[in-house]
């Protein structure tokens, strides 16, 4: 069941297209990644599924209801953690907590969610005292106080050091274990692998791919990365002779080939048929970030 439909969605400030005919589909329970560069439109799409701008073109639906005419029935179900949040530096997080708990006629027990989230032990912290990973903490308690089906997180781990940003994933798949829809807007490649379920990739206001991270990385040009320094000169044309092979890239003394687990293979002949050794051998599969830059290499050309 889709609980998110975005159909043919356009947006446009002072004649600049900022979103171009976006369409997706969020099926409940799923956590649904939109990815793509800094001013790629990723946060206006959002807005306006939550219903904070209003299209120019297109059509949204949230459970069924129009973001911007039936407003007030979609905030019931669709809880957000906004690009920028700010608080007031002397508000305590039981306070904010207590306060946000108020706009709804049934909140959920701010308690155990502060509890679930880490944030028992800062109640009577101020918001100006937080670190950025107890803020983002705090965002997440505040988007979800409502008992919403939906949250929206946007750009969530931006700002976070690598053990906070981690945590805070783990608090994402928590989210989910526990029945909500996750929304989830972001730029790093790693955070969109590891949590999406589906993921799609706008690039310039358009849809470039929409798929699953595995179907995305399958996409490549080339599934895995070969990279070594050989002890002696190769040859440009066996290189470029090697089978299913991507790409060849010489930096430093290194070589870096894009191929198949085929290319691999040849590579290794190749070695011994020169009698070369290849110091520092690293074989990897490819990342979402490869596929990112592949799928979007012809639009930014």
């Amino acid at each position: 069941m889709s609980v998110i439909e975005v159909t043919d969605l356009c947006k446009s400030y002072g004649g600049r297209t900022v979103v171009d005919g976006v369409s997706f589909t969020v099926a409940e329970g799923e956590i649904f990644g939109i990815l793509g560069p800094n001013g790629a439109g990723k946060t206006t799409t959002v807005e306006c599924v939550e219903g904070l701008r209003v299209p120019d073109a297109g059509r949204v639906r949230v459970t069924g209801l129009d973001p911007v005419t039936d407003h007030a029935r979609v905030a019931r179900v669709l809880g957000a953690q906004l690009q920028e949040s700010e608080l007031q530096d002397k508000l305590t997080v039981r306070e904010a907590l207590e306060l946000y708990a108020a706009f709804y006629e049934k909140p959920a027990d701010w308690r155990p969610l502060a509890e679930r989230l880490g944030l028992t032990a800062k109640l009577t912290t101020r918001f100006g005292k937080l670190s950025g990973g107890q803020k983002q903490r705090l965002f997440i308690a505040l988007a979800l106080i409502g008992n919403p089906r939906i949250v929206v997180l946007d750009e969530l781990t931006t700002g976070l050091d690598p053990r906070a940003r981690r945590d805070t994933w783990e608090l994402v798949e928590d989210v989910r274990a526990n029945g909500v829809t996750v929304l989830l807007v972001t730029h790093f490649m790693e955070e969109a692998q590891r949590l999406c379920d589906r993921i799609a990739v706008i690039d310039k206001g358009r849809m470039a791919a929409l798929d699953t991270p595995a179907g995305l990385i399958r996409r490549s040009a080339g599934g895995t990365v070969i990279s070594f320094t050989p002890s002696a000169p190769l040859d440009d044309r066996d290189l470029n002779a090697l089978p299913a092979l991507a790409s060849v890239e010489h930096r430093d003394g290194r070589i870096t080939l894009s191929g198949t687990d085929e290319t691999v293979n040849a590579v290794i002949t190749l070695l011994a048929r020169s009698h070369v050794t290849a110091h520092q051998l690293r074989v990897s599969d490819a990342t979402l970030d490869d596929a990112f830059l592949d799928l979007t290499k012809e639009e930014a050309a």
